[in-house]
């Protein structure tokens, strides 16, 4: 099933029968059958019907509302599982140093190693890339992540091995792309606008897919706690980053599928947000990048990377019941 985008700005979501109808002036723009929507989107000026919210909560989809500049204005949930005592095991979790530790230590592992597998990637396909100490100093991270000796420090060595990162990342962009570093609010380049829009949906979808297994998306392990802050969802958003988000920007940007000019907008606060159409072609490449089929390391099946959100989050319960002794992040090859 896949996730319906709706950006028609003044449009309305509606319901027929079992089926979500998009309308504007009485005219429909879009129609699909409810069983094939597992989530819906509402980017900007766009409103839904009781009906539809109704049928909604009842079939179990999820509703996000994402302003057009990014952000996220909250969501509409079914009720939680009414599995209790895995929230209560899950908040005992988040007190215990020792198994923070753990979790944060292969929450980043996994990051900065699909990190390193796409900074390889991109220095085999643009030599340039492979200029500079920034590979050198995204191995180091790596390698320190194994003998960290508390969170502090392990939130310093991911903040050391992102930045080198996005060297590389730097390097991989088309020429005429200025991207200088990760700046969040407001994003105040195009590059920057496109990350901080997809982090936002990535964000939202593991929020989905902890509480589709009963988990609180708000109590995490690796992030810290901070008032309305999804920490849970943050933690499992970590390994599929770049692997998601990252890989649809540069494929935005190197195929010429977006530009500088036309595509973005100035904001309030020197922020840069996407136009109407850059941010259609945006969520038509994520919606296409989420359901791309690949080898999952640990079930050993092909799934959608939104099927892979899924499984993490359910291995992450089995550690928190202590069904299974280790958190084991997504990782590719």
């Amino acid at each position: 099933m896949a996730t319906m985008y709706v950006t028609e700005q003044g449009a309305r979501v509606e319901k027929e029968y079992r089926r979500l109808l998009v309308t504007k002036e009485d005219e429909v723009l879009m129609a699909a059958p409810l069983g094939r929507v597992s989530q819906v989107v509402l980017v900007g000026n766009v409103g839904v019907t009781t009906p539809a919210l109704l049928m909604l909560l009842r079939e179990g989809v999820g509703l996000t509302l994402v302003s057009r500049a990014g952000q996220l204005r909250g969501h509409l949930v079914p009720p939680m599982p009414k599995n209790l005592p895995l929230r209560h095991r899950q908040y005992e979790r988040a007190r215990d140093g020792d198994f923070c530790l753990a979790v944060g230590r292969a929450v980043v592992d996994g990051k900065l190693r699909n990190c390193r597998t796409l900074a390889l990637r991109m220095a085999r396909s643009r030599p340039q890339v492979a200029e500079g100490e920034a590979l050198r100093r995204l191995e180091e991270s790596v390698q320190r992540v194994k003998t960290v000796a508390d969170l502090a420090e392990l939130r310093g060595i991911e903040g050391v091995g992102t930045r080198a990162y996005f060297e590389v990342f730097r390097r991989a962009l088309r020429e005429g792309w200025e991207f200088e570093r990760r700046v969040r609010r407001p994003p105040t380049d195009p590059i920057n606008s496109l990350l901080s829009f997809g982090y936002t949906l990535l964000t939202d979808n593991l929020g989905a897919a902890c509480e589709v297994v009963g988990l609180d998306r708000y109590d995490g392990f690796f992030h810290a706690d901070k008032y309305g802050r999804p920490a849970l969802a943050l933690d499992l958003v970590e390994e599929f980053r770049g692997v998601v988000v990252d890989s649809v920007v540069l494929t935005l940007v190197n195929k010429r599928m977006v530009e500088v000019e036309g595509d973005f907008r100035p904001g309030p606060g020197g922020a840069v947000y996407l136009r109407k159409r850059g941010l259609r072609v945006f969520l038509r490449q994520y919606s296409a990048r989420l359901n791309t089929r690949i080898l999952h390391p640990h079930v050993k099946r092909r799934l959608t990377y939104q099927q892979c959100f899924e499984v993490q989050a359910r291995l992450l319960a089995k550690v928190i019941q202590g069904d299974v002794a280790a958190y084991r992040p997504f990782r590719v090859r």
